[in-house]
């Protein structure tokens, strides 16, 4: 069952949101750079491995606006999103440097937006000297705001058939004419650009460019020819209405999933909460990155609160946006205590941003303690519970906002990323919130995601429960196993009383779960000789398994350890695969933790 090292997971998926990386020392490559395992790599997780497909389509924007022998291109879906990754570089380099970073914004050719309302605000474009590719990257992995590749597919075929265009010239060029824009008509490929001029003269471009149509086709005909055959764009709205009322626990038009949803939490969901109260981002960290973000615009700039131990990007969001964090990995009731008495002393903060339950020990924190301590010193609880997914947990009652990668089981397919956020109609900053999100917000959630994400998502009530069922099922095999050292699940460690408090009446404890050896070399035939896919990410209707630490704090291992996390920690989420079928291959892998242990 071994798949080829860099292909895409689930196998033969063009926009697969993960890799294949189905050993100890493959893993260790990665991280390391190894030049053999570079060559491999067919895709990657979206936020650190740029699609080959969004590759070629920064290729072709350099090949237009900039130079592709001294620049490099990040591309984003809005020039709001641009500007985030504008400013944060700027932020890090020298003000004589400034005028060598810039913005291209991409367009249709045509005006009539109405005919096409899904897909009008399309690419922004930041280009800056390579030597800043480092600091562009960071925007690209923790922001969660970079083009999916299925937009990019899109863009780069609209670039090639110049139905898309750099901003400027179409206004002009709608200025001049008043119609769709058709016929050759060539532009400057190192000109001015979003009002900054390069300084680098006016050198037309070396292929053929035109402001509109090839052959007389027209903007409206190239998107027909394009989604016709396969989605109707014009459902893109009615998706996403139908994943937000998914989402809220509202009736939908799929008679067996509402009913699913209520008997599974109908004393969990919050009065009053409608799909007026979900917004969608194009993925997980989009969600977070962003509540953070209109968070400030509600509350002004105040440190916020990373409280256990969390996945690595919230961290980093935390800390480099806005005016700081303050950092509790621990997540104990002695770091409450800390709090407490802090806030005692007059420390203000924005809001606490925890996981329930926590990547990869899975605990969970102290929910009605942290929404007391919130209520008395007025600060916002946001609450990751990808993890958990809301058909086991409700935790919307202890939080503010709800913030969730639909990337993970909500989809379950590995074919499409997304994110919400979701905002509690009884909370105490509500209105402000809401006023915040209805001005800050912006839905670059594309069409062809959005249609995907709603056709996996229809079934995800009964994928859950029997996930429940299998996770529950392996982790007691491990667990009773004198082989492992440690087995990290909801339902077993100190802090299942707190992870019960939110547990819906017909909920489970998730299909997410880690474990320990007592060696190295017992963790990795462990690993190497469990048979099911290899790769990041998690939530997948396949069993999915990954060595954590390593992959996600290879260069912060010790810093990693001092918070309970073991280096050769291996996590593992549950698929759909039948009980015995899972069974044999993991008893497979203890029999090879057996082995190493008798040499």
């Amino acid at each position: 069952m071994l798949q080829d090292v860099g292909g895409p997971v689930p196998p033969n998926t063009d926009h697969a949101v993960s890799v294949s990386l189905p050993t100890w020392e493959a893993n260790v490559a990665y991280e390391e750079g190894a030049e053999w395992l570079a060559k491999k790599m067919q895709c990657g997780y979206p936020r650190f491995f740029v699609h080959p497909i969004i590759q070629g389509l920064a290729r072709e924007v350099m090949r237009r606006q900039g130079d592709p022998e001294t620049e490099s291109a990040t591309l984003f879906p809005s020039p709001k999103t641009a500007n985030v990754c504008h400013s944060f570089v700027l932020s890090r380099i020298p003000p004589e440097e400034y005028s060598r970073v810039r913005i291209v914004n991409f367009v249709p050719c045509t005006r009539t937006d109405a005919e096409s309302p899904a897909v009008t605000s399309l690419l922004s474009c930041v280009i800056y000297p390579k030597e800043y590719a480092s600091i562009a990257k960071q925007v690209w992995q923790h922001t969660g705001n970079g083009v999916s590749s299925r937009r990019g597919e899109f863009c780069l075929k609209a670039l090639e058939d110049n139905f898309l265009v750099e901003e400027s010239r179409s206004a002009m060029a709608d200025a001049a004419a008043q119609r769709p824009c058709k016929g050759p008509r060539r532009y400057q490929g190192k000109g001015s650009v979003s009002g900054l001029s390069r300084g680098t003269g006016t050198t037309p471009s070396a292929s053929p460019a035109v402001d509109g149509a090839q052959d007389g086709r027209e903007y409206s005909q190239f998107i027909e020819e394009r989604f016709g055959r396969n989605l109707n764009t014009s459902l893109a709205d009615q998706a996403k209405l139908a994943v937000r009322r998914r989402i809220a626990g509202v009736m939908t038009a799929d008679v067996e999933l509402s009913e699913a949803l209520e008997k599974a939490s109908d004393e969990g969901r919050v009065a009053g909460l409608t799909e007026d109260d979900v917004y969608l981002f194009p993925s997980g960290m989009g969600s977070i990155f962003n509540a953070h973000q209109i968070a400030l615009a509600a509350r002004g700039p105040m440190k916020s609160i990373c409280f256990g131990f969390p996945y690595i990007d919230t961290l980093k969001v935390l800390e480099k946006w806005g005016p700081g964090c303050l950092f509790y990995g621990h997540g104990s009731s002695g770091d409450l205590d800390d709090l407490e008495s802090r806030l005692v002393n007059g420390e203000r903060f924005l809001a606490l941003f925890t996981e329930v339950p926590g990547n990869p020990l899975l605990k969970t924190p102290d929910l009605r303690r942290i929404r007391s301590l919130a209520d008395k010193y007025e600060f916002l609880v946001v609450v990751d519970e990808t993890v958990g997914n809301f058909l086991n947990i409700n935790v919307l009652p202890y939080a503010d906002i709800v913030v969730s990668s639909l990337t993970k089981i909500f989809s379950g397919d590995s074919n499409v990323m997304g994110g919400s956020a979701v905002i509690n109609p009884h909370g105490r900053f509500y209105q402000d919130l809401k006023n915040a999100f209805n001005k800050e917000y912006e839905d670059d959630y594309w069409a062809e995601d959005a249609v995907f994400l709603e056709r996996n998502s229809r079934d995800f009530v009964p994928r859950i429960e029997k996930i429940n069922k299998t996770s529950e099922d392996i982790t007691a095999m491990l667990k009773e196993s004198p082989l492992v050292k440690e087995i990290y699940y909801p339902k077993y460690g100190p802090s299942k009383p707190f992870y019960d408090n939110v547990r819906n009446p017909n909920g489970g404890y998730g299909g997410l779960f880690s474990v320990t050896f007592h060696t190295t070399p017992e963790a990795t035939a462990f690993f190497d000789n469990l048979e099911v896919m290899k790769g990041p990410s998690l939530g997948t209707n396949f069993t999915l398994s990954c060595p954590y630490t390593l992959i996600a704090h290879y260069n912060e291992l010790e810093w990693a350890s001092s918070f309970g996390i073991d280096f050769d920690l291996v996590r593992v989420s549950v698929g759909l695969e039948d009980i015995p079928d899972i069974r044999s291959r993991f008893q497979q892998a203890l029999d090879a933790v057996a082995s190493v242990k008798k040499s």
